[in-house]
C-alpha cells in the first residue's frame, strides 16, 4: 500500500500542518518532555491549538518549561511522572482522569541512555530497560482505559529509534521469535528482556549477538518496537492505532548536542505523524523519520 504522508519538515508555519481534525478539547499527553524532543514537541502541538499535558520525573525544570510555553499562550500543563516508578504512574493517572476525564493522543518520549555517542557500556542496562521500555509499557497499560477510542481515533506514538530494528540483532533466536509478529505475544518479548539481562549478568552479552551499538539503549528499543506491534495488533479496530517513530541522529542532551538535525525539525515531524488525518491513519508501523515499515522487514 502506498501512502501520501506529506511529510517534509517546514518549520511552524500553518501551512505545513495535515488538515486539521482536532481542537483545543484534543488532549495529548507527551512524557519526558522538559528538553530536547519532547520539549520541541510539546510546543509544536501547543502551536497547533491541542490541549498538551507536558510530563517530566523534574518537577522544577518541568514547572518552569510549561509556564514557559503558557507564557506565549500556549494550552500546556504540567504534571510530575517518573516512567520507571509505578507508583508515579498511577498517581499521573489519577491525575488525569480527574483534570481531563481522559486522553485522545499519548507521546511516549521518555528515555535514557548512559553512553556518550562512542561509547557502549551496559553498565545500567537495567535501569535502560526500565525506562525506556518498562517505563513505556506500564504507562500506556495503565492509560488504555482512559482513551476516549474518538471517532478520530486516538493514538499512541512511540519515540523509538532504529537501533532496535531487527537488522541490528544477531542471535538468530531472538531474531526468529520477533520476525514473527502474527505468533508474537507480550510475555514472549519480556522473556527476551529478560534474556538479555541474564546475559548482561553473565558477561556474556556480546557473544550472545545482541547489537553492537549503545547495546542496552538498542534492546530497550527492540522491545519497545515488538510491543508497539503486539499492542498495534490487540487495538486493532478498538480505536486506537500505535505507531513507532526513529527521529533520527538529533541533536539533543542525549547524543552531546551531535546530530544531523535539530530537536526542532524531528518533532516537526513527529507531531505530523501523531495527527495524520484518520483516513490515512496507520497502525502497527516503525516510521523512519517520516516513512512508514513493517516492523519484521527490517
Amino acid at each position: 500500500m502506498v501512502v501520501d504522508m506529506d511529510m517534509k519538515v517546514s518549520g511552524s508555519s500553518s501551512s505545513s500542518c495535515p488538515p486539521r481534525w482536532w481542537s483545543e478539547k484534543t488532549v495529548v499527553v507527551v512524557t519526558g518532555a522538559n528538553k530536547g524532543i519532547g520539549l520541541a514537541l510539546v510546543k509544536r502541538l501547543a502551536e497547533l491549538g491541542l490541549t498538551v499535558v507536558l510530563t517530566s520525573r523534574d518537577v522544577g525544570r518541568g514547572k518552569a518549561a510549561a509556564e514557559s510555553l503558557r507564557a506565549q499562550g500556549m494550552l500546556v500543563e504540567f504534571s510530575q511522572l517518573d516512567v520507571s516508578d509505578p507508583s508515579s504512574i498511577h498517581a499521573f493517572v489519577a491525575w488525569l482522569k480527574c483534570r481531563f476525564g481522559g486522553l485522545d493522543i499519548l507521546v511516549n518520549n521518555a528515555g535514557v541512555s548512559f553512553n556518550d555517542v562512542y561509547s557502549n557500556s551496559i553498565e545500567h542496562a537495567q535501569t535502560v530497560i526500565d525506562t525506556n521500555f518498562y517505563g513505556a509499557k506500564r504507562l500506556t497499560e495503565a492509560l488504555l482505559p482512559v482513551f476516549r477510542r474518538s471517532a478520530t481515533v486516538s493514538r499512541i506514538l512511540n519515540i523509538s529509534s532504529q537501533l532496535g530494528l531487527l537488522n541490528k540483532v544477531r542471535n538468530l533466536g531472538v531474531k526468529k521469535l520477533l520476525e514473527d509478529e502474527g505468533a508474537l505475544t507480550v510475555a514472549a518479548i519480556d522473556g527476551v528482556v529478560s534474556q538479555f539481562l541474564r546475559h548482561v549478568k553473565m558477561g556474556t552479552w556480546e557473544e550472545e549477538g545482541w547489537p553492537k551499538v549503545w547495546t542496552d539503549y538498542a534492546v530497550s528499543k527492540l522491545a519497545l518496537n515488538a510491543y508497539s506491534s503486539v499492542l498495534a495488533r490487540q487495538e486493532e479496530g478498538r480505536g486506537l492505532s500505535v505507531n513507532c517513530f526513529c527521529p533520527g541522529f538529533t541533536r539533543t542532551a542525549m547524543t552531546g548536542g551531535q546530530g544531523q538535525h535539530s530537536a526542532e525539525e524531528a518533532a516537526e515531524v513527529a507531531a505530523r505523524l501523531a495527527l495524520i488525518p484518520p483516513r490515512k491513519l496507520l497502525t502497527g508501523k516503525f516510521f523512519k523519520w517520516s516513512k512508514p515499515f513493517m516492523y519484521s522487514m527490517l
